[in-house]
């Protein structure tokens, strides 16, 4: 199941004022951290996600520099994805005990990391979409001892320390004194249970780092920034924990040489003679699926724009909306080098449009040649403007 994501805001994943200070940030984490803890929402498939996010905010926020930076730049400034999405470390004992005041990394050890992979595509593969196998290197269970991280014929074994429970009690000394805190039993690093004969292949750990091809569904019209999240193909869980970590595909889209883009639509230039941006006609433009002739009426101008309707891109979060449309803007070009006769009859166009020269132009007669061809077509003209190509 494939989700294309766009970030909220910080201050509003944290129900907070952008002027918030830092205890009024601390303390807007606290208070969501209790309610949306996945621990806490077993029976909500989207704890999870929103309980990163709010970590990930909270990560921006928490330090002056990386909130100053947000503020200025916004997401794109705090390598949001980076360190913010490690589910399996940032959300560990530290965070957990802050908040609930103990805890155990046992509650979060039955999940692997979440990883993140960026892929840059073309304007062209964006708009189409379609599938990308990908090379993904994260850990996953070791073939020898299938997770466990014992060896051959061995078995782990419940810890003496901790008695299998992961966590044992401690009195902390805090400012209000002596207070008993449960934290991560050392021993067993918070799994219960202890290898004397670790897997030979993979030292006791139950992973090994290796590559693995990925198949990624990528949605039509595709923008930078986005982010496709595939379940389940992150790193593999320690010690044969049963879920496995998520993908979060980074989509970036290289600049073309020809269009730009604005949203669902795409915007172009397309050049054309001065006398046929007088006369009007027919014109060769661009389009991601090869040339297509578009009509302009008589007199267009530089700087006009023509649109060509559902040329332009998919909106990937609205499956049913239609395409966006090109824009064509005309870029009138003038000839450089002229003849004497072609320098004649442009003074004889100008003088019968009412301009005024630098030196008097030589007429040949008033029924000559172009000159009478250009008056008579400037003079019965009276089609109406067109505002959009054909198609």
């Amino acid at each position: 199941m494939l989700a294309v994501a766009i970030k909220r805001d910080y201050y509003e994943v944290l129900g907070i004022r952008r002027d918030a200070t830092e205890a009024e940030v601390r303390q807007a984490f606290r208070r969501l951290a209790k309610q949306l803890h996945p621990d806490a929402n077993s029976d909500d498939a989207e704890a999870e996600e929103r309980f990163k996010e709010l970590n990930e905010a909270y990560a921006a926020l928490s330090d002056p520099e990386r909130r100053a930076r947000y503020d200025r730049f916004g997401h794109e400034s705090t390598g949001a994805g980076e360190g913010g999405f490690d589910f399996g470390t940032d959300l560990g004992g530290t965070i957990f005990e802050w908040v609930f005041g103990g805890g155990s990394d046992a509650a979060h050890a039955s999940r692997g990391r979440d990883l993140r992979v960026d892929i840059t595509l073309t304007l062209k593969e964006a708009a189409r979409g379609g599938t990308r196998t990908i090379n993904v290197t994260r850990l996953e269970w070791c073939d020898e001892c299938h997770g466990t991280g014992a060896a051959s014929g061995a078995r782990p074994e419940t810890c003496p320390t901790c008695r299998g429970a992961g966590q044992v009690r401690i009195l902390q000394n805090t400012f209000l004194g002596a207070i008993p805190v449960t934290t991560t039993c050392q021993r067993c690093q918070g799994r219960g249970e202890i290898i004397r004969r670790p897997c030979s292949r993979c030292g006791g750990q139950g992973r090994a780092r290796r590559g693995s091809p990925v198949e990624v569904t990528i949605p039509a019209g595709v923008d930078n920034g986005m982010r496709i999240h595939i379940r389940g193909q992150g790193e593999a869980a320690p010690r044969g924990g049963a879920r496995p970590g998520d993908l979060w595909v980074y989509i970036h889209v290289r600049p073309h040489p020809a269009f730009q883009r604005q949203g669902c639509d795409l915007l172009c230039e397309a050049e054309v003679s001065l006398m046929r941006a007088a006369l009007g006609g027919t014109l060769e433009v661009p389009t991601l699926d090869g040339s297509e002739r578009m009509r302009i009426p008589p007199g267009a101008q530089p700087g006009d724009q023509f649109r060509l309707r559902g040329r332009g891109l998919l909106d990937p979060t609205q499956i049913s909306a239609p395409p966006g449309d090109l824009l064509v803007v005309l870029r009138v070009t003038v000839p450089r080098k002229l003849n004497e006769r072609q320098r004649q009859l442009l003074r004889e166009l100008a003088v019968s449009l009412g301009e005024e020269l630098d030196e008097p132009p030589q007429v040949e007669g008033e029924g000559s040649g172009l000159f009478e061809w250009v008056r008579n077509i400037f003079g019965s003209r009276s089609s109406p403007r067109a505002d959009e190509g054909d198609e």
